[in-house]
């Protein structure tokens, strides 16, 4: 095998810079990073990974746990983790739990055995087993969906805020009757999310009807359905705002089904900016939240954990954006 010497020679740098650049990329500059790579590409060489994890009692791997790896949002949250962690030299582990506590317990138990170096939950529980909680210093973030109750670092949106920018959009063009399809009830962006619709609503002097919010489960079925529930009903809703993006789509298939308009008839509004929204029919008025930069936000903070430091933020609260799209008009009237 070609040793490390002869990478060094390609490249015109020494020994040890060749060790940083394959070992602690961040510590040499990028210009340098690419010259090793190049070298060590040429000269076929291949660090023993499993010797430095060894020495190192590392894995150099983190753990993402992942409720539903089919979910859009979630595939570009991943991707900002990936580029994050590759820019350091690790690689990531994805965790399909389904939303299952055994399935999450297990995965994150890949702490305690060495197998993962650390762990970024996309769900609002702690991963690990009671069993495993006698390490409060274990290094693991929260991202997404978040506990709030200050166990651990979190990386989140600003839901109330979200919501209720999204309500007032709706409020300023005449909609009084609006309709709510939320994520599971005892989600807390379902809770935070309704805290910003009922403000924004009781901020307009109007009083929030419980019988125009329904529970989804962020699929497009769930918003169908929920939208045939609201449809059904002796009072129609003249707005609809759904807690994500697909759940929106499920809502405009079941208005068109039903012979109304969007938004002539009802607009509707959703929560995400997934490529896809664009692209709708009419496009989809949202809330864009910054996937990749959650990822990387979560993967900073988890470096720190894993070198024994206290995070510079330990709760970062990304900025979202009000989308503004052909799905959402006046109010019919």
């Amino acid at each position: 095998m070609t040793n490390i010497r002869a990478v060094s020679k390609l490249a015109g740098v020494s020994v040890a810079t060749v060790s940083r650049a394959l070992r602690k990329p961040e510590m040499v500059s990028k210009n340098t990073r690419e010259k090793v790579l190049s070298a060590a590409k040429t000269a076929g060489y291949k660090p023993n990974m499993m010797a430095r994890n060894f020495r190192s009692k590392k894995s150099y791997s983190v753990m993402v746990l992942v409720p539903d790896i089919s979910n859009p949002f979630f595939s570009m949250v991943i991707r900002g983790v990936q580029t994050a962690a590759k820019n350091k030299g690790y690689s990531v582990l994805l965790g399909n739990t389904m939303g299952d506590v055994d399935a999450e317990n297990e995965l994150a138990h890949m702490l305690h055995t060495n197998q993962t170096d650390g762990i970024i939950q996309l769900s609002a529980r702690n991963p690990l087993a009671p069993e495993d909680r006698g390490d409060t210093a274990a290094p693991i973030v929260n991202c997404c969906e978040c506990l709030g109750d200050g166990s651990m670092p979190t990386v989140s949106l600003d839901n109330v805020g979200a919501s209720k920018a999204m309500t007032e959009h709706l409020l300023t063009l005449g909609h009084k009757k609006i309709a709510v399809i939320t994520g599971p009830y005892d989600s807390p962006l379902t809770t935070a999310r309704l805290s910003g619709y009922s403000a924004a609503v009781e901020a307009a002097n109007l009083t929030v009807d419980y019988a125009l919010v329904k529970e989804g489960d962020y699929s497009p079925a769930s918003g169908a359905t929920a939208t045939k529930q609201l449809l059904a009903q002796s009072v129609h809703p003249t707005a609809i705002l759904c807690f994500n993006d697909e759940m929106a789509i499920g809502a405009m298939q079941s208005i068109r089904q039903a012979g109304h308009k969007v938004p002539a008839d009802i607009s509707v509004t959703g929560f995400d900016d997934l490529p896809l929204s664009a692209y709708t029919h009419p496009p989809l008025t949202t809330i864009a939240q910054p996937t990749e930069e959650f990822g990387a936000s979560a993967m900073a903070i988890l470096f720190d954990l894993m070198d024994g430091q206290e995070p510079a933020e330990r709760n970062r609260i990304v900025p979202y954006k009000l989308i503004v799209r052909d799905s959402t008009g006046p109010a019919k009237k």
